[in-house]
């Protein structure tokens, strides 16, 4: 039976290949939502295919996307055309006695449906505020608001998170049980993302110093 704390399982959420790495949690998907920097956006335009990479971010039970106001895509979302949101968390590499069985450790989120276009100016304020509380939490409070002519140059767009399944993949590699005796090393290299030292502008002036938001800054582990 549905419920709110999962999705339903459509024809195109489905996951057919390995389907027992599939998850169709609501709780799940945000978590990887939240913790990955950017989203791949697919859509079809005069019959070609494109995929953009994008900033974004989750406001609730949606996704938020922006551009500039006569971008293709901003064109096509205005439309309310199809399209498919996806994220990928790479967690490690997996190196297996038959190179056949290689493979990565992943955490992947896969989102379907049609956007809706926010108008009001209050709600575009609060999607571009949450794109970039989504890069930077508190960075809001750190930088200039959208002015007026910003606001008018930009479309912001939210995609109702109810179409969408979970892939996960852990562990170490899967090799044949004829391989398991072979001389090679297997094993995982685990992968994390890992933020340097901020660097001012050059044309900054010492005004005031980084805030902690910048000093502090990481993603989320993957466990």
């Amino acid at each position: 039976m549905e419920t709110r704390n999962a999705f339903p399982i459509t024809p195109a959420t489905q996951v057919r290949r390995r389907p027992e790495r599939a998850s169709y949690d609501r709780a799940a998907a945000y978590a990887i939502l939240d913790e990955a920097l950017y989203a791949s956006v697919g859509f079809v335009a005069d019959g070609a295919p494109y995929v953009i990479p994008m900033i974004f971010a989750r406001l609730g039970d949606r996704i938020v996307l922006h551009g500039a106001s006569k971008s293709r895509l901003q064109l096509m979302l205005a439309t309310q055309a199809r399209l498919c949101v996806t994220v990928t968390l790479v967690d490690g590499v997996v190196l297996a006695r038959s190179a056949m069985h290689h493979s990565m450790n992943y955490r992947s989120v896969v989102v379907f449906g049609k956007a809706e276009e926010l108008t009001a100016e209050a709600d575009k304020r609060a999607g571009l505020a949450a794109i970039v509380e989504h890069v930077v939490r508190g960075r809001s409070a750190e930088s200039r608001p959208p002015n007026a002519l910003e606001l008018k140059a930009t479309r912001v767009f939210a995609l109702p998170i109810e179409e969408a399944s979970v892939k996960i993949r852990q562990g170490g590699p899967l090799d044949d049980a004829e391989d398991i005796e072979l001389p090679y090393w297997a094993g995982v290299i685990p992968l994390t993302l890992i933020a340097g030292a901020p660097v001012p502008d050059p044309k900054h002036l010492p005004r005031v110093p980084a805030p902690p938001t910048t000093l502090a800054y990481q993603r989320v582990v993957a466990p």
